[in-house]
């Protein structure tokens, strides 16, 4: 096929200054999105627009405003860092760019530049690991809605890579040495949490997930492609790839939102729990995160760790996240290479008399 490949990078997003103006226009368009808050529309307009809004972008510009850098948002300039990286891994016979599910650069902004440069054909990676509705699956119905996506050859979706050997591999890439210079007594790998009823709808036997006491452990029937499930199922990779005691170690959740319940076990209960078990020096991965954002550098890095302090602990330790790691570069690298290799495969089966061809899998959304 003629022309370079194209590689599309989609993240969540982030506004574009740490302003309440900014921080109202993001979360209005991301808190909009029904399958993030999966409420029918107008009871979801009236939570949006008369509880969130109205004081939400205040509190929320005052956190963005504490982890804002000089280049702008952390989860953007990790983003374009990773990209250029990944530019610089692929050659030239990729075109690579990122784009965001709210906010910019956008999915269109991003269609639109790799079809200037003559692409026709697009793998497209969604930089979250574990698959939920309301990240991987909102980012697919948004990009798949595009009009350059219609106009594309061939478009190609890397499915969740919660277990890939190069991810995991690149996790403990970049722990080892931060984990061998802070002496940790206990490792805490934190996830972003999700309603418990996004979980129970995915569960289409409606007798698994949360159902079960070892619903999520080990990765098997319904709970494969259960959010919850592929966490924990990264974490006992990480652990493993690690050399980790497991029983030095624990699975959370964080970023709730709302009254109604959230995935558990919540981070912020854990803190108090490990430190009357005498946990004095806490190091924590965010593997739900690829990239250093707002949920990470500040829930964790800032208010878990002023949490930590006030019940006791001694020291919380921020793992960085993997950004543009050069073994996270690689793996991503690898992620592409493998769709691509997939694909040709598929192709050449179906080009075979007799060959059975089956179609590049497209996660469920």
């Amino acid at each position: 096929m003629s022309g370079p490949l194209g590689v599309l990078l989609i993240n969540l997003g982030t506004p574009d200054a740490p302003t309440s103006a900014a921080v109202r226009r993001y979360l209005r368009e991301f808190l909009g999105d029904p399958r993030v808050i999966d409420l029918p529309a107008l009871p979801r307009t009236l939570l949006l627009e008369a509880a969130i809004l109205p004081t939400r972008p205040r509190a929320s510009a005052a956190a963005y405003a504490k982890v804002w850098t000089d280049a702008g948002s952390p989860l953007l300039v990790h983003g374009q860092a990773l990209a250029s990286a990944l530019q610089d891994e692929l050659g030239e016979a990729a075109v690579v760019r990122l784009g965001m599910r709210y906010g910019q650069p956008s999915l269109a902004r991003a269609l639109r530049s790799l079809e200037e440069h003559g692409v026709r054909r697009v793998v497209a990676l969604p930089l979250f690991p574990q698959y939920s509705s309301a990240a991987t699956g909102s980012a697919l119905d948004a990009l798949f809605a595009e009009p350059a996506a219609g106009r594309l050859t061939q478009l190609e979706v890397v499915p969740p890579f919660f277990a890939d050997p190069g991810f995991i591999d690149a996790w403990a890439a970049v722990s080892r040495p931060a984990l061998d210079g802070f002496g940790p007594d206990f490792v805490l790998l934190s996830y972003h949490g999700l309603p418990e009823r996004q979980i129970r709808a995915g569960d289409v036997s409606g007798a698994h997930c949360l159902e079960l006491d070892d619903c999520c452990e080990p990765l098997r029937g319904a709970g494969q492609h259960c959010y919850r499930a592929q966490c924990f199922a990264t974490s006992r990779a990480i652990v493993a790839a690690l050399g980790l005691e497991t029983e030095r170690t624990r699975t959370s959740f964080q970023s709730r939102l709302g009254r109604t319940p959230w995935i558990q076990p919540y981070t912020d209960f854990v803190l108090p729990e490990l430190a009357e078990q005498g946990v004095r020096r806490l190091a924590v991965l965010c593997p739900a995160f690829v990239a250093d954002c707002l949920e990470t550098v500040e829930e964790i890095g800032m208010r878990a760790q002023e949490q930590w302090a006030e019940v006791g602990g001694e020291e919380l330790l921020l793992v960085p996240s993997l950004n543009a790691h050069p073994r996270w570069v690689e793996a991503v690298a690898a992620l592409v290479r493998q769709s691509m290799a997939t694909d040709a495969s598929t192709r050449s089966a179906a080009a075979t008399p007799d060959a059975s061809a089956s179609a590049t899998p497209t996660p469920a959304t």
